[in-house]
């Protein structure tokens, strides 16, 4: 390599920062209380109280995700429908509900629609589009048709001209009866024979002297008289037939008679008063089309209108009964599905339970006689029915766990149309007739709101989801904390107080608020966006000022509320730090050990977390080069724990093991932990403990370590810092800060410091320290106070160093292991005898 230091392990670059060899390296200093909590300055805000700032339309820090909720809502194409997901509580709901009103306020109402019967087919219901506002006129116009209809239909059967006009029908139809059998009866009557009326009808009988002969004189009439007389009623028979036969013809042309006065009477009525509907919907054509077939169907049922003014008629009905509980004029109703009558732009709908049924709409049933009958006019508008032209929003785990919602819906919009169907049909479980209503075209734009998992699960497992949601918008959890948002933030507060009706904030009270923003986000240099946490702050904050007869909330009422919210949820905290204090975990914060050190790691219940202290120890002993990561071998260690592990031995071995195989056995474990251990967050502790453990040499326990580490040596950054710092202080502080205790930490960390502001304050005092550092060997020279020590070109460390305690007891376990060279034989020669032979 170009670089010989950099060859013997990346320890001694010269010039870089942060290396063994740049001075401040050297000098690691605690950092200061302002570095620890980045506070926000009253005097910074330019308002006395949060009344005098105006309010925040939108949320701040998410413009990625407003420009691409814009974008989805603008697109008037197939698919473009959006997903927004991102951390709970951050305003999706809110801002969502906002660009929506906004963009919904600048379109038009959409189309009513309607159901109608289908005259041609009734289990096929007709839709009717209509301007907005126009399907509930129709609808009332239709109930008052019917109602005059009931009235004027029978009355116009009642007036004279009908009454004539009938009565002409009637006496045509006499005349011919009479005209038929007057005829046959005089020429029966000229032979002697009578037309005569049985109850069974007309028959012929022989007469004598005008009167019927009965049956015993007519026995006792001479044989060829009766001869004579049966002849000729039996050819009078045929003739009495053959008028008989005449009889239906002439009932039939009366009927039709009849039918044809009735139609020509209804038709005048049914035109007159058709003829204001029509008027009133002349530039509708399908409904003009409707119409016409209503009028055709009054026609042909005329006597349904003229039963039913009779209580006794065969409808069963009076003029009393209403029209929608008579089931021979519910077909003339128009069940109205949609009426945006009242609505000022396109509908904004929210389903809370999007199930199949809320979605496409249900077909209900009635109970008539015991039977369960159903018509057009029990469509139900579903979900999508309503936002049809507009917006629909859904909440995408309810649509998921819902029943069928999520396929009912793919299956919607993939169609383009809202078919409404039972879920029993959509099942094939159904074998009964129901009703088939005729699709309605869908016009609308879903915007789902869930979390990030269920957009990434969506994305990879559903092959639909990409095609029909290409919009995704992601809100972020934190914002930047930079001037021009800590105004916005504090604009954000002021209109969440509005809106939650609550006592106005001062300067101080907004400053302790942003605090506590970017403490809730870790990060000084962040604040975080989840709202819904924000305002359960406020709400608890105005509690508390109102107990105590404020009419503005201070930074005392924050404060308050804040320490109340954590004391809480932290019961399981106070109960280990009870038990550390009881020494019944043993952490320990003064004097030294070997071999070992305390390590810091966050422990969350409940959506809560808070820094645990633990004890790791380390032990080494002659063997093979093996680290043993006990929690990994009784499976309690995580993947991550055991890359750490890993990553720890590739150190040991990089640095250590460049001459020869490492011939040692050391073993790591987290003293006293019954439960999974997971993170590589305490790798450089564990590290610190076995560089120890190797060297001989005690590390001071008013320290705590946490960092996870490289196969360089270098430490890097971890999370959770602020919990873990405040679990080992609360530790110190229990046990009383004696000035020698602190957190050593990665210095990429320092960023992120918002420390509670009794960890500050005792920082500021002395009593507690928080000491950034960069690499192992900066870390080993504060926890024991004697140098690292860097190795030459040839790899020696200088003497009465760490390393080269390290090094020294690798070489004696190297030493040890080394097999014993076998015994030297050495062969005396021997003495030949010699002969003469």
């Amino acid at each position: 390599m170009d670089d010989p230091a950099a060859e013997l392990g990346g320890l001694a670059v010269p010039g870089r920062k942060g290396s063994r060899l740049d001075p401040e390296w050297r000098t690691a200093q605690p950092l200061s209380s302002a570095i620890l909590r980045r506070c926000c300055d009253p005097a910074d805000l330019d308002f006395a109280t949060t009344d005098e700032l105006p309010p925040l339309a939108g949320l701040v820090g998410q413009e990625r995700a407003i420009d691409a909720i814009q974008l989805g809502i603008a697109m008037r194409r197939h698919g473009f429908n959006v997903f927004a997901f991102g951390p709970a509580g951050t305003g999706k709901h809110t801002l969502i509900q906002q660009l929506l009103e906004r963009q919904a306020a600048s379109e038009e109402a959409p189309s009513d629609w309607s159901y109608v019967n289908n005259f041609s087919d009734a289990r096929r219901p007709r839709c009717l589009r209509l301007p907005a506002g126009r399907a509930a006129p129709l609808r009332d116009a239709m109930k008052r048709l019917v109602a005059d209809m009931r009235i004027a239909l029978p009355a116009a059967f009642e007036r004279e001209d009908y009454r004539a006009r009938r009565e002409v029908i009637d006496q045509q139809i006499k005349h011919c009866h009479e005209e038929a059998f007057g005829a046959l009866q005089q020429k029966a009557e000229k032979k002697g024979v009578g037309l005569i009326r049985t109850p069974m009808g007309l028959a012929l009988a022989p007469l004598r002297n005008g009167e019927v002969i009965p049956p015993d004189a007519f026995n006792r009439l001479p044989a060829e008289e009766r001869h004579e007389m049966t002849a000729v009623m039996q050819s009078l028979q045929g003739d009495l037939e053959a008028v008989i036969r005449r009889i239906p013809d002439w009932e039939r042309e009366h009927r039709d008679a009849v039918r044809q006065l009735n139609r020509d009477t209804t038709a005048g009525v049914v035109k007159h008063l058709l003829q204001e509907v029509r008027t009133s919907f002349a530039d509708l054509g399908e409904v003009i089309t409707h119409l016409n077939d209503v009028e055709q169907d009054i026609l042909e049922h005329a006597d349904d209108f003229i039963a039913s003014s009779h209580p006794d008629g065969p409808s069963g009905a009076s003029l009393e009964t209403p029209v929608d509980e008579s089931a021979s004029f519910r077909r003339y109703q128009v069940n109205v599905l949609v009426d945006n009558a009242g609505c000022k732009g396109a509908p904004i709908v929210y389903e809370d339970n999007p199930t199949h049924q809320n979605l496409v709409g249900r077909i209900e049933h009635i109970a008539r006689f015991g039977t369960l009958m159903t018509d057009f006019n029990l469509v139900v508008a579903g979900a999508l029915h309503k936002a049809n032209g507009g917006y629909l929003v859904l909440d995408a785990q309810r649509l998921l766990t819902a029943n069928f919602g999520w396929e009912s819906l793919k299956r919607t919009l993939r169609a383009g149309e809202i078919r409404t169907v039972s879920l029993e049909q959509l099942l094939s479980l159904a074998s009964t007739v129901s009703l088939d209503p005729h699709p309605i075209p869908l016009e609308v734009k879903v915007v789902l709101i869930g979390s990030p998992l269920l957009y990434f699960m969506l994305s990879e497992l559903d092959v639909d989801f990409p095609e029909l949601f290409k919009i995704a918008a992601e809100f972020d959890d934190r914002v930047d904390r930079t001037p021009e948002n800590i105004g916005l933030y504090a604009r954000l507060i002021a209109t969440a107080v509005r809106r939650e009706n609550l006592r106005p904030l001062d300067r101080a009270a907004v400053a302790r608020t942003i605090e506590e923003a970017a403490r809730l986000s870790g990060d000084a240099a962040k604040l975080s966006a989840q709202l819904r946490g924000l305002t359960d702050l406020l709400q608890e904050a105005d509690h508390i000022a109102a107990k105590n007869g404020g009419g503005v909330v201070d930074a005392s009422h924050i404060e308050a509320a804040s320490m109340a919210r954590r004391r809480r949820s932290d019961r399981i905290y106070r109960r280990i730090q009870e038990e550390i204090a009881r020494n019944t975990l043993r952490i320990e914060t003064e004097g030294e050990r070997v071999g070992q050190v305390n390590g810091l790691s966050v422990i969350t219940i409940g959506g809560v977390g808070f820094g645990q202290p633990s004890r790791i120890t380390a032990q080494v002993r002659l063997g093979k080069g093996e680290v043993i990561d006990i929690e990994r071998e009784v499976a309690l260690g995580g993947p991550i724990h055991s890359k750490g592990v890993l990553i720890l031995a590739g150190f040991l071995g990089g640095r250590f093991g460049r001459s020869g195989p490492l011939t040692l056995t050391a073993s790591l474990v987290f003293e006293q932990s019954y439960g999974g251990v997971e993170g590589d967050s305490a790798s450089a502790a564990e590290l610190f403990a076995l560089l120890s453990a190797l060297s001989e040499t005690p590390i001071s326990q008013s320290f705590a370590v946490t960092g996870s580490l490289d196969q360089h040596g270098r430490i890097q950054a971890i999370g959770g810092v602020n919990e873990k710092i405040e679990g080992f202080f609360d530790v110190c502080r229990a046990r009383g800060l004696t000035g020698t205790q602190g957190v050593l930490i990665p210095s990429s960390n320092v960023q992120h410091l918002m420390l509670r502001r009794d960890v500050a304050e005792s920082a500021a005092a002395g009593l507690f320290r928080v000491i950034p550092i960069d690499h192992v060997d900066q870390g080993m020279e504060l926890l024991t106070g004697s140098p690292s020590g860097a190795a030459d070109l040839e790899g020696h460390y200088p003497e009465s160093t760490l390393n080269r305690r390290i090094a020294a007891r690798l070489a004696a376990l190297a030493k040890r292991a080394a097999p014993s060279p076998p015994p030297r034989v050495v062969r005396r020669p021997t003495k030949r005898a010699r002969s003469d032979d």
